[in-house]
């Protein structure tokens, strides 16, 4: 029902644009037939907006996967290299905020566990919208930032790393099981900045699924319950990037192909010094304005890596 729900949203945006295409090619005749140029930047307008808006749509047309029309969630955790990578983790957090603001998803932090001088050690976003986890679902991975350091009194380049994981929601038992059996749930202080509350009592949530020894933490809520509930949709969707994951990589087995996981899978550098050029390592595809980049720009990286699955069987 989920699937069919998708394919139907899909004809009917398709069914939307024609209707679109339809209208303007009417406005096209009539500035024609009354030789109207004033109409021209209106109609010119349209058609960019409607370009723009038939083109994100074909994209969708590479989103073969089960799952890639779900929701995402981001998991951000700042490498070794203490306030340097804390740093780098808490400006990727921004960059994939200011994306899904210009792509029209809804995002919200969900938890973050801040650093100690600047930045963040972790965080989790769910980001909200049709196709969220199929566009974003090639961000998963290590990326790396070259810079000169604005935390060193030399001001010497360092080099920083950060792991970007990008799970597909879940729908709980929708897509994965849980036996409650199966669960250890460990409560613990709040750290980092908040309410009296949050730090005075024990509201922050780990859930540790004892089979695959997966872990979901939230301390950012204000309760005990909401931290509960937020750390079982996190550890909901990480059991179904587990499930996926195997998958993908029995195919890889059958297929001969090697499987890079984990921190040795640098997808992407950022480089700020002593040039500046934003290159990802599994398509080649590489920019020199980084600050659009990390102001959001990501397109050009998404588009290249969907391009480059086609004709994989997902």
């Amino acid at each position: 029902m989920r699937r069919l729900g998708a394919m139907k949203n899909l004809v009917s945006a398709w069914l939307e644009k024609e209707k679109e295409a339809s209208e303007l090619h009417e406005m096209v005749v009539l500035a024609i037939e009354q030789e109207d140029d004033s109409l021209r930047e209106d109609i010119l307008r349209e058609l960019r907006k409607l370009t723009s808006q038939v083109e994100r749509q074909e994209k969708q047309l590479l989103f073969t996967g089960e799952h890639d029309a779900l929701n995402a969630m981001l998991a951000l955790h700042a490498g070794a290299g203490g306030t340097e990578s804390q740093d780098w983790a808490d400006m990727l957090l921004r960059m994939y905020l200011k994306w899904a603001e210009q792509a029209g998803y809804q995002a919200e932090v969900m938890d973050t566990s801040p650093g100690e001088e600047a930045g963040i050690k972790s965080a989790i976003v769910e980001i909200r919208g049709n196709y969220a986890y199929g566009y974003l679902k090639g961000e998963h991975g290590v990326h790396r930032l070259v810079r000169l350091s604005p935390f060193d009194a030399d001001h010497a380049r360092h080099t920083s790393f950060a792991l970007v994981e990008v799970l597909p929601e879940a729908e709980n038992s929708l897509d994965t099981e849980i036996n409650p059996e199966d669960l250890k749930i460990d409560t613990f202080r709040s750290s980092g900045p908040g309410g009296q509350h949050m730090q005075k009592s024990s509201s922050a949530v780990r859930i540790t699924h004892l089979p695959t020894g997966l872990m979901a933490t939230c301390q950012g809520q204000r309760s005990q319950h909401q931290n509960k509930e937020t750390a079982m949709k996190i550890l909901y969707s990480r059991l179904l990037s587990l499930k996926i994951q195997e998958q993908t990589e029995e195919m890889s087995r059958l297929k001969g192909k090697r499987i890079d996981a984990g921190w040795g899978n640098q997808i992407r550098s950022y480089v700020l010094h002593p040039y500046k050029m934003v290159k990802d390592h599994r398509t080649g595809y590489e920019v020199g304005n980084a600050e659009a980049v990390l102001e959001g720009d990501l397109d050009g990286f998404i588009d290249a890596f969907l391009q480059s699955k086609i004709g994989e069987k997902k």
